[in-house]
């Protein structure tokens, strides 16, 4: 697959050819659904926790006598029928973490790469940094790619200052190529994706597979 690279200025400079087995595969909607409920399990805590009548504190002893009040025959006030008993079915700590196979997970990444290729979502510009770290700097890169977008930035590597500047943008996540979220990829509107990072996921993904063999 061919793409156009952009400078910074948003003009086109070049092309590049993107890794079909990466970029141009037919999208499985199936695995990005595995994927994104996977990341979003993982994420969750899940410390909620009710009691249920054994760990209510209170009294064993009835309220009142069995039979002639004409009342509702009651066991004990941690009766869950009652307001301050406990709670019937309740929630309690739980693990919701699962492990996905890694064949599911690069697929999924593939997956949506090749989506958002197709559907004209991906904007290939060429290597750069954030020197001053200001926010504004890199806004007025960004605007000329995406405005008011939710909008993914794939760098190269952990680049600090990039990551100081794009701090205060809301609307914008950013990746390193060999770290990818399938979440953020999926409901990104436009993913901006430096060229070194392009080329590397080629690689990234060529060198997983023969390491999976």
């Amino acid at each position: 697959m061919e793409k156009k690279v952009y400078s910074v200025d948003g003009k086109e400079i070049r092309t590049i050819n993107l890794d079909d087995n990466v970029f141009g595969l037919p999208v499985n909607e199936d695995v990005i659904y595995y994927a994104i409920n996977n990341e979003l399990a993982n994420k969750r805590v899940g410390t909620a926790c009710t009691k249920d009548r054994s760990e209510v504190h209170g009294s064993n002893a009835k309220p009142y006598k069995q039979k002639g009040t004409g009342n509702a025959r009651r066991g004990d006030k941690k009766s869950p029928l009652l307001r301050g008993g406990g709670v019937i079915f309740g929630p309690k700590p739980r693990d919701f973490s699962f492990t996905l196979p890694k064949k599911v997970k690069r697929l999924a990444m593939k997956s949506i790469l090749s989506a958002k290729a197709q559907q004209d979502r991906l904007t290939i510009i060429e290597d750069f940094t954030v020197a001053s770290g200001k926010t504004k700097d890199l806004v007025a890169i960004l605007n000329r790619f995406a405005k008011d977008e939710r909008t993914v930035l794939v760098l190269k590597d952990d680049d600090a200052m990039i990551k100081r500047a794009g701090k205060n943008i809301p609307n914008l996540s950013y990746l390193s190529y060999n770290r990818l979220r399938a979440h953020d990829l999926f409901y990104g509107r436009k993913v901006i994706m430096l060229e070194s990072a392009a080329k590397n996921l080629s690689d990234f993904y060529k060198a997983d597979e023969e390491e999976a063999k």
